[in-house]
């Protein structure tokens, strides 16, 4: 069995490399006359942390069904490790954490994760896991009387119950507070770093925007972004503008919302906060409209702005290349 250092390290086994772990090559799926995912084609690779994102109805869970095996494409392939997903799964390559279900009744903490252990080609030992998963000291308590972050740290011991080569997440820290969120955190880094390739799907887009290496974004069925969380926001081409305005300002507050490239603007009190596409020219254009701005800052947008602009995007090219369709009839 492994120590506690060759599970969060997998230390002399692995390393970041170029070989596919999962590859989908023109992945489509229909469910009658829906289709959920379109021509979907990317590859994971060893080491790398990725942050799979997307509205509700994008196509995320989806997706993530057909890379663990629980539902054939309609089109294209999937393949983990140059084979059936299916196949990996029994060889224990995969590790994987949903968002709900998973956990038996009736049953206590260490019973349910010793059994994931057992049954794992290459199990750890039941009280390393526990220990790494942060719940030792609930291992006797049912699994049915947890709270909803207890839970989601025993799905975690369960996805990491054995050496897998990638670990799939499916919203992994909801209901976690934020020092669990810290830890979990702190032991996916480990895994990434010895080799493992993380995938996970989350809300939290300040978790993909701090933890991941990688970015994929899915809207409609399609892979419409594939980068670095740096990558997501410089495509998102918008600067964040903030300062407070001083007292003697009297200027006509109505000449914010005329700045060259402004997409969004905040007054709260004195305290302006501008979205612009053309930050230079905002600057310039706000005093020589007579403000006298203090404590100026210039900077990207979040995760979560480029996120909201990038899909946004997408959806007035789809209105538009609808409309053209429609006018062409």
């Amino acid at each position: 069995m492994s120590t506690s250092t060759e599970q969060s390290t997998g230390a002399g086994r692995r390393g970041p490399g170029s070989g596919e772990v999962a590859a989908f090559r023109n992945v489509s799926k229909n469910f009658g006359a829906v289709q959920a995912v379109n021509d979907i084609s990317l590859t994971l690779h060893p080491g790398e942390t990725v942050a799979f994102l997307g509205p509700n109805g994008a196509g995320k869970s989806t997706s993530i069904d057909m890379l663990l095996g629980l539902r054939d494409p309609s089109a294209g392939s999937v393949t983990l490790f140059g084979g059936t997903p299916r196949q990996a799964i029994l060889d224990g390559r995969v590790g994987v954490m949903l968002q709900s279900g998973g956990l038996m009744p009736d049953v206590k903490v260490r019973e349910l994760v010793k059994f994931a252990c057992d049954i794992h080609p290459r199990g750890y030992d039941v009280d390393e896991v526990l220990k790494t998963a942060g719940i030792a000291d609930i291992a006797d308590r049912l699994v049915d009387k947890l709270s909803g972050g207890q839970e989601q740290r025993v799905r975690f011991a369960i996805a990491t119950a054995g050496d897998s080569d990638l670990i799939v997440l499916d919203e992994p820290t909801t209901g976690m507070d934020v020092s669990a969120r810290q830890a979990f955190w702190a032991v996916m880094r480990a895994q990434a770093d010895a080799g493992r390739t993380v995938l996970f799907a989350t809300h939290y887009l300040e978790e993909a925007d701090s933890i991941a290496d990688r970015v994929l974004v899915i809207h409609r069925g399609r892979l419409i972004a594939d980068g670095t969380a740096a990558d997501i926001k410089a495509r998102a081409g918008l600067r964040k503008i903030s300062f407070d305005l001083r007292p003697e300002d009297d200027s006509d507050l109505a000449l914010l919302n005329n700045l060259p490239g402004v997409t969004s603007l905040d007054i709260s009190g004195r305290t302006v906060r501008i979205n612009s596409n053309d930050a230079d020219a905002a600057v310039a254009a706000i005093y020589r409209a007579g403000f006298y701005p203090r404590g100026l800052e210039v900077s990207g947008v979040g995760l979560e702005q480029a996120f909201l602009t990038i899909t946004g995007e997408q959806d007035a090219a789809d209105e538009s290349a609808s409309l053209a369709k429609e006018n062409a009839r």
